[in-house]
This record gives C-alpha cells, sequence and structure tokens, in this order.
C-alpha cells in the first residue's frame, strides 16, 4: 500500500504471494520473509511447495480464503508468465503483479493479446541465479546487490511500478528500469548467448575419453558452470528471445571462423597468423575487464588475490575474518576446490590500492598465495 500521504512511490509492501517454488521464487521468499514481509506460497507441484515451505520460504496459498496481496509475482517460465498472470488477475487476489522470467518482450506481448489488465502489470526481472535449480538451493541472499530490471508499459499504473520498485529493494535489490526490448537485447549478449556456448562447449566432453577430462581444472570448470542449468527451462528463453540471440551468434560465427583460420594457418607453418591471433585475444581481455566487479564498477579498478586454505570447516570463515580486522574490504569471493588434494582455492576481488595490504594480511596470518 502507499505511504500515510497515499503517495504510491513510497510504497510499502505487507503481503506478497509467490507463484512457483524454484530457485527465485523460493529464494525470493526466503528474503522477503528476512524483511519481515507476510509470504505466502502456491506451486502445481506439490513436493516443490512442501519444500520451499519446510525450508521457511512462507505458508502455501488458499485460493478460496487469501486474497488482498499487495503483489503476486510470478516466479514461472516464460511461456507460462501470460496465462497466469490473466488467471491471477481474474481471481482478484492482489492489486500488483510482476514476473521474474528473463525474457521480457514476448510475455508482455502475450499478455497483451488475450487481454491482461496491464496496468497492475510491470514486468521484472532480477539479475542472478544459480547452475543448481529448485527450492532446495534457493538463498535469502542471491539478489543482494545484484540489478533487478523493471520493463513498465506506458499503461503500468504508478502503484505497480512502486510496488516491483519495493518489491526489488526487499530482497535487497537494486532497480533499474528499462524498456523490454532493451532488456532482451542485453540479455542476450550477458546471458542467453554465454549460456548456449557453455553448453555447446560442454558437449564436446560427452564423448571425450575419461583420462582427457580428468585433467580439467577451474578453466573448463569457469566456461561450462552455467551447462549445468535446466535444459527445458533454457529451451524457452533461448527461444523467447531468438531474434536478438541470432544477432549476437552471427557475430561470435564469424570470430570463431576468424580464429580456426588463424589456427589453421599456424598449422601449416604460417608464423604471421600469430601475430593475427595475438590480436584476437587481446581483444577478449579488454571485453572480459569491461564485466564489473561490482554493479556498473568495470572490473580493470580491481585486482585479484589468490589463496589456497585446507578444505576444513572454518577455515574460509577465519580467513575473511582476518581480513576483516585488518580493515580490508572484499568485494567479492570465489572458492575452488583442488581436485584430488584437501585444500581448495579462494580467489579475492579487492581494490587495487588494497592488493598488497591483503598480501601482506594473508602470508602474516599463514595462508599461502595461488600462484
Amino acid at each position: 500500500m502507499a505511504d500515510s500521504n497515499g503517495n504510491p512511490s513510497e510504497l510499502t509492501l505487507r503481503r506478497v504471494l509467490v507463484i512457483g517454488t524454484g530457485l527465485m521464487g523460493t529464494s525470493l521468499a526466503l528474503a522477503l520473509r528476512e524483511a519481515g514481509i507476510e509470504t505466502r506460497l502456491h506451486d502445481i507441484a506439490v513436493g516443490r511447495l512442501a519444500l520451499a515451505v519446510e525450508r521457511g520460504a512462507g505458508v502455501p496459498h488458499d485460493e478460496d480464503l487469501d486474497g488482498g496481496y499487495d503483489i503476486a509475482v510470478l516466479a514461472i517460465p516464460p511461456d507460462a508468465v501470460a496465462g497466469e498472470l490473466l488467471r491471477y488477475q481474474r481471481l482478484g487476489v492482489a492489486r500488483s503483479f510482476t514476473d521474474v522470467a528473463s525474457v521480457k518482450s514476448k510475455p508482455l506481448a502475450e499478455a497483451e493479446k488475450i487481454g491482461a489488465d496491464m496496468t497492475t502489470f510491470v514486468g521484472g526481472h532480477p539479475i542472478a541465479g544459480r547452475e543448481r535449480s529448485g527450492p532446495a538451493a534457493a538463498h535469502p541472499d542471491l539478489f543482494v546487490g545484484r540489478p533487478w530490471v523493471i520493463t513498465p508499459t506506458p499503461a503500468a499504473g504508478e502503484e505497480a511500478i512502486a510496488a516491483v520498485r519495493a518489491l526489488a529493494v526487499a530482497a535487497g535489490a537494486t532497480p533499474v528500469v528499462m524498456t523490454a526490448e532493451e532488456h532482451d537485447a542485453a540479455l542476450a549478449l550477458v546471458s542467453h548467448l554465454p549460456h548456449l556456448l557453455a553448453s555447446v562447449l560442454a558437449a564436446q566432453l560427452v564423448d571425450a575419453p575419461r583420462d582427457f577430462t580428468a585433467l580439467a581444472g577451474t578453466g573448463l570448470q569457469d566456461v561450462t558452470r552455467i551447462a549445468a542449468g535446466d535444459p527445458q527451462l533454457w529451451t524457452e528463453i533461448l527461444a523467447a528471445n531468438a531474434d536478438h540471440l541470432l544477432g549476437y551468434l552471427e557475430r561470435f560465427q564469424q570470430r570463431l571462423q576468424d580464429a580456426a583460420a588463424y589456427v589453421a594457418r599456424i598449422a601449416r607453418g604460417d608464423a604471421a597468423a600469430t601475430t593475427a591471433l595475438t590480436e584476437l585475444l587481446r581483444t577478449g581481455v579488454q571485453g572480459r575487464l569491461r564485466v564489473p566487479v561490482k554493479r556498473g564498477e568495470p572490473a580493470a579498478g580491481f585486482a585479484t588475490v589468490a589463496v589456497t586454505i585446507r578444505d576444513a570447516p572454518g577455515e574460509l570463515a577465519a580467513l575473511l575474518r582476518a581480513l576483516a580486522e585488518a580493515g580490508i574490504n572484499v568485494e567479492d569471493v570465489r572458492v575452488e576446490h583442488e581436485p584430488g588434494r584437501p585444500v581448495g582455492v579462494v580467489e579475492l576481488d579487492v581494490r587495487e590500492d588494497k592488493a598488497q595490504a591483503l598480501i601482506r594480511c594473508v602470508r602474516d596470518a599463514g595462508w599461502q598465495l595461488y600462484v
């Protein structure tokens, strides 16, 4: 509802219905519960709903008794959004509605086509996720510090827009307003294309000799991690954004053909082709530096320090505690396990001017740098 002055831009959420208890829906419900918001859940998969309830994400929604929600969130696959939006609008369960699908234009067009009330619906997409799915993988901190794209149409009412903003903020995310078209073009490049490429690369490993894959390290793990996503869901996502995705695929295909041509020339003894290959790799380095370490901040302003730790309870916590006591703010943390060894490697991202202080702290505390 609005504040005491009736201003929808200061809307406070008190009751939320989350429809769909997969990774995104359950994580959102857990975050809302931690924020003190009453949260109810619905899912046609009874077992999934029961697990979300068991994890403390909320209580089941009763269609015969429950209503009056400030907002209903459709945490369901993109192909189901329009139909379920219309159904729940007709039931009158909430004043506002949103979704969390990773494509926006197609569900929006379908909703308009079937006659959904576009004044109470505002599309949304939290830019967060994991390679694992389902309520067991959910975490209340999934959205903290992440962008939450909001795609209002000209028909959207102020209260609906404010409700989605309030939802994002309650989950710890940062609201970012874009058109549906802008969103889909951006996600085709930074999410949908990488997923497809990771899957194609991972498919190369299916028939690979076991002694080959046994040599795989963190590089291959990093590049193929997202290929573990739900194939059915990702087929829907890629199909729904095929127009934007195709353009990026064609550009990538051209770069891959260039790389293959350079390697073929080198294999034939053409040493001059190494210059072209080096330039391609250098362009990749430049592109990598544009990937933010923190929201809106390029990687060029940060340094990564890798530390070896024992694979034992409390070891990571002890490292982070030592850094905190030294006044070093760690911007991001990644943990990798060394195959066949009782140790792990922790990659710590810090601002460049703090890197040397971090290295000194690590060494003074008895940990080893991973080089």
